[in-house]
């Protein structure tokens, strides 16, 4: 069995693109749980019909029918099933992205894909389910056949794939505009708090970096997003404290200092504010 610690370690991607049947990858394991891991790369599944749960982050989201589960790097996930799942996985790499000239402000844009927060699956009627599974049969067709230029027609597929999930969720329009101040800055912001959330706790320097007030972020991050810029920030140190309590043997004081405190005993505190419970207690509970 893996040790708790290697499975937070980000796991590499073997190829750029991959695409697999649920149904293979549950016999592959043998019928056996997940454990819950990290990858360094993104992935997609396509559940036409499963029993079971994906743990996504601590959040439970069970299985359904009709319905596509996104994860980023970085996020801990692990998927369960109760009985033999249909549909597929897709995952594909930062490398895959930029060869196929995708820019990552695409992925960003559509926001199906969330670094931290809640990530309940989205749910997909039956024309756009088809028009789902019709594109990963493409890709598995130009997988078996080693086409010419296979990779750009992956990438050309995977766009429409992302493009029809995006089109079935109710999601603001201008936060899918490229040349939209808001749109920019929210991006820059999110990815500076992926970037320097466990050095940087104060609005203020997130402002600074951008080169614009504290408060001109925080009410373009609160309208953009409906989360202001202090809750960002809050929930993501809170989720990187929760994945080292429950899935390393760092002590709650290398913790804390991990993530940029100073005093064990304010990264307790703020803990208990965050969560309701000690950092001990949280451990322990998980």
């Amino acid at each position: 069995m893996p040790s708790i610690q290697s499975n937070l370690k980000r796991r590499k991607p073997t190829n750029d693109f991959f695409l697999q049947e649920m149904q293979v990858l549950h016999r592959q394991n043998q019928d056996k749980p997940d454990h819950p891991h990290r990858h360094d790369y993104f992935t997609v599944i396509l559940v036409g019909k499963a029993m079971g749960k994906h743990v996504i982050d601590y959040q439970t989201y069970p299985f359904g029918c009709n319905e596509v589960h996104f994860v980023s790097p970085g996020q801990i996930h692990q998927v369960v099933t109760t009985s033999v799942p249909l549909g597929w996985v897709i995952t594909f790499s930062r490398d895959f992205l930029m060869e196929n000239n995708i820019p990552e402000s695409f992925i960003s844009n559509i926001n199906l894909f969330r670094q931290f927060g809640e990530t309940p699956p989205l749910p997909v009627d039956g024309e756009i389910f088809d028009q789902l599974r019709q594109i990963t049969r493409e890709m598995q067709e130009a997988i078996a056949a080693g086409a010419r230029y296979r990779n750009r027609v992956l990438g050309a597929l995977l766009q429409l794939f992302l493009i029809h999930c995006s089109n079935s969720c109710s999601l603001d329009a201008k936060q899918l505009n490229e040349e939209d101040s808001g749109v920019c800055m929210l991006r820059a912001f999110k990815q500076l708090v992926e970037e320097k959330f466990n050095q940087w706790h104060q609005v203020s320097q997130y402002a600074d970096k951008i080169h614009i007030s504290s408060k001109h972020l925080s009410q373009t991050v609160k309208k953009m997003s409906g989360k202001s810029a202090k809750e960002f920030i809050q929930d993501r140190i809170t989720l990187e404290a929760k994945r080292l309590l429950l899935h390393t043997p760092l002590s709650i004081k290398e913790i804390s200092y991990q993530l940029g405190f100073a005093d064990p005993l304010h990264f307790s505190s703020y803990i208990r504010k965050q969560t309701g419970l000690s950092p001990s207690h949280l451990r322990a509970t998980g």
